[in-house]
């Protein structure tokens, strides 16, 4: 494996961070601490202070493509840290006035089935479950992504996805248990894809990813030409730092408002609990991180494999992780010591 990295260190020194960040970033990797790394970028207060490169096998929603060296071009699957780019894009057309609210009706959005909106316990659905996962129905994701009992895979593999996402038993009351579903994120970007009258992808070419200067992305669709708005979205890790530095930002990019502050305070809001004790809210997971005496919230889209986009809005902190650990259960624990041990323990005092 080799090592490709560029580090600011004297941008690190001014600002008074550890020099020795990157230094301790590939102790972790050598010794075995933390595997699977395939780049790190960490910005505070817009100034990059690590951009960690390095070259290891990777795959595309399971396609290899052999031994990658990493660079600032290379694309990467995001897997589902597309949902929360997703959640941006949605902003962007609420404010457009292209999508209907949160509290809408969700059925509504979908009247080629008729059926399932004549049933009271469904009809009572609405966009905002689906934002935040709250939908009440049977889906499971906790089974390897490469098993076809797996809910997403088995949506992909429906000949129709939408009512397969729509049609599941009912297991709890909207808005009251947390299920990860990527099946609520494939309804939100239909709900995009109608009200914009665009493909996902095309709309976020032209909403999102030009005004922050993103030139090279790839959307992945699934085999009946459906681009995925749950993980099917490949970015380059300084392109995904732009989009989170947007976020931290307040929608702005160079004085340009791209995403309302309204939407931007809404991402931001954790709304549900998870099953493993984070907050969620509208595609974003929430935690809280110890620094300056108290405990500032921090919001991060996860994906499979390893992949992050963490935040902490307080500290102007954005951090981005590419992985290869896809299918793993274990694939949380690298990037999660990435975030507390290298950049939180580094950089922020307690």
């Amino acid at each position: 494996m080799v090592d490709r990295t560029v580090t600011d260190r004297t941008a690190a020194e001014q600002a008074g961070f550890d020099p020795g960040l990157e230094r301790k970033l590939c102790a972790g990797i050598e010794a075995g601490l933390l595997r699977d790394v395939h780049c790190v970028l960490v910005s505070r207060g817009g100034r990059l202070v690590l951009e960690h490169y390095r070259e290891a096998p990777d795959e595309s929603w399971g396609a290899s493509l052999g031994t990658v060296a990493f660079d600032t071009e290379t694309l990467h699957d995001l897997r589902s840290v597309t949902k929360s780019v997703t959640s941006l894009l949605y902003g962007i057309a609420l404010d457009r006035g292209l999508v209907p609210p949160p509290e809408a009706s969700l059925l509504a959005q979908f009247l080629e089935y008729p059926d399932l909106a004549a049933e009271p316990a469904r009809a009572k659905l609405t966009i905002g479950h689906a934002l935040t996962m709250t939908l009440g129905l049977e889906w499971d994701e906790y089974r390897s992504y490469a098993d076809p009992l797996n809910s997403e895979i088995a949506m992909e593999n429906a000949p129709d996805r939408y009512r397969f996402a729509l049609e599941q038993p009912i297991v709890a009351e909207p808005g009251t248990r947390w299920v990860y579903s990527g099946g609520a994120t494939a309804l939100v970007g239909a709900i995009i894809e109608r009200g914009t009258g665009r493909r996902i992808e095309d709309f976020a070419r032209e909403a999102l990813f030009e005004p922050l200067g993103i030139k090279t992305f790839e959307w992945l669709r699934g085999s009946d030409g459906v681009s995925s708005p749950a993980s099917g979205l490949r970015l380059t890790a300084p392109d995904l730092l732009r989009i989170g530095r947007l976020v931290l930002e307040g929608g702005l990019s160079e004085g340009r408002q791209v995403v309302s502050p309204q939407w931007i305070a809404s991402t931001r809001a954790p709304l549900v609990s998870t099953d493993d004790g984070l907050g969620y809210g509208y595609f974003w997971f929430h935690g809280e991180a110890p620094a300056l005496g108290a405990a500032r919230p921090w919001l991060a889209g996860f994906g499979n494999g390893g992949q992050r986009l963490w935040l902490l809005p307080d500290l102007d902190i954005a951090c981005v992780i590419f992985s290869g650990n896809y299918n793993a259960p274990d694939a949380w624990v690298s990037p999660t010591r990435i975030w507390r041990e290298i950049v939180l323990a580094n950089l922020v005092a307690a």
